[in-house]
């Protein structure tokens, strides 16, 4: 990468400019140019995405990237096609999100903080997909920081109905466990701020990546999610807020 460890910059400025004057059909020219590096130049090798989580590593010290082949694939690009960079992780994001992503990864870089970001990215089709992003620290046996590992989730609302199926398949017991359930979905859509069927979804590849049951994933959660003492000062002063006010708020 060109720029110094560090830094974090995005491949090209979210708003591009209209072309008009000669600068700015140049500036139009270039995006283009950036643009068209991230589009795999045999589409149809592409594998489908039939898997919608996959998996990331991010080393610090050398601003390397791994990405998992579903991970690859939900870009659009085949296994070992390209090699991940920051640059080009940043040119697929939407150009509305890209700035607020590039800032979560120069947090990670200059702290090694865990994080999570929901945004969009769009594959070498021009498909927009709607992510859920989970990073976690990576260790050195001494425990000194080394980079971030976790996860991509497509949250897309569009499931096919072979989808569907398969998650249906997967929760038996499901109508038992429904109080449960929803508990634990409520608790990831607050702190994600996802709709029911994307934090469902979430709780659905944990319980499939861990191989624990749905109900016993959601418990789980419930009960962990009991022990952080509620939350900080400034989500509790805002719910507080809108607990005494909701009543007043205008009718959709």
């Amino acid at each position: 990468m060109a720029d110094p460890p560090g830094t974090v910059t995005p491949a090209w400025p979210p708003n591009e400019p209209q072309e008009g004057g000669g600068a700015a059909r140049a500036g139009v020219q270039e995006n283009k140019r950036v643009r068209n590096r991230c589009v795999s130049q045999d589409p149809a090798q592409v594998t489908p995405v039939s898997q919608r989580t996959g998996s990331f590593r991010f080393w610090l010290a050398e601003q390397r990237w791994e990405w998992s082949d579903e991970v690859a694939a939900l870009h659009g690009y085949a296994p070992g096609e390209v090699e991940p960079t920051t640059e080009l992780l940043l040119a697929h994001k939407h150009p509305e999100d890209r700035s607020g992503v590039a800032d979560t990864l120069a947090t990670v870089v200059n702290t090694g903080a865990p994080f999570s970001s929901r945004h969009r990215l769009i594959d070498t089709t021009g498909r927009v997909h709607h992510v859920l992003v989970v990073g976690d620290q990576m260790l050195d046996p001494d425990g000194a920081v080394t980079g971030t590992a976790g996860y991509y989730i497509d949250i897309t609302d569009t499931l096919g109905e072979e989808r569907r199926d398969a998650l249906d398949a997967a929760i038996p017991g499901l109508v038992a466990a429904r109080e449960l359930i929803e508990q634990a979905k409520g608790a990831v859509m607050m702190v994600y701020g996802i709709s029911a069927e994307q934090a469902f979804r979430v709780l659905i590849w944990r319980s499939q990546e861990t191989n624990i049951k749905l109900r016993d994933l959601a418990a789980e959660l419930i009960a962990a999610v009991g022990e952080f003492g509620g939350a900080g000062t400034h989500t509790r002063t805002r719910f507080d807020h809108l607990l005494l006010t909701v009543h007043d708020r205008p009718q959709p």
